[in-house]
């Protein structure tokens, strides 16, 4: 258990270690971006290159998990990279379909993987909320309304 619990905050660390690299990448390019005068950034793409980069960092992350259950010594339940991918992207989601599950030594590394992608999820939905409300503070997108006489009116 000792060792789960290790190798999980090691590659929780990893995780947010590339999440915050790539959104904090990101967020300063849309910052620059929005600072010059002779564009406006785009609503539509903006928000759709926000889901591409964010969705790539969580594949990183999935794939870092993946590489280390291939790793992992005395773990013979993945034994192909696909098998690896597939099994980090199930516990990442929390989805938990349960076809591979790990032995028993290994089997909290599977859990503390689900509570990292789920971190790791609400910090992505943070991220796209904030770009999202960018254009609406910046009027580059109607605002919803914010009383219910707004809301008959239009």
């Amino acid at each position: 258990m000792a060792k789960s619990i290790f190798v999980g905050l090691l590659l929780t660390v990893a995780t947010v270690g590339i999440h915050a690299g790539g959104t904090s990448w990101w967020v300063l390019r849309l910052v620059r971006v929005g600072r010059d005068e002779t564009r406006k950034p785009h609503p539509i793409r903006t928000l759709c290159a926000t889901a591409a980069v964010l969705l790539s960092l969580q594949i990183c992350e999935v794939v870092v998990w993946a590489i280390t259950y291939l790793l992992l010594p005395t773990l013979d339940e993945v034994s192909t990279l696909e098998e690896a991918v597939y099994f980090s992207t199930v516990n990442f989601t929390a989805l938990g379909y349960g076809d591979i599950v790990l032995t028993s030594s290994w089997r909290l590394l599977g859990a503390i993987q689900a509570m990292a992608g789920l971190l790791i999820f609400g910090w992505s939905t943070a991220v796209f909320f904030a770009v999202c409300q960018e254009f609406w503070l910046n009027g580059l997108v109607p605002k919803p309304p914010t009383d219910s006489r707004q809301r008959r009116s239009t």
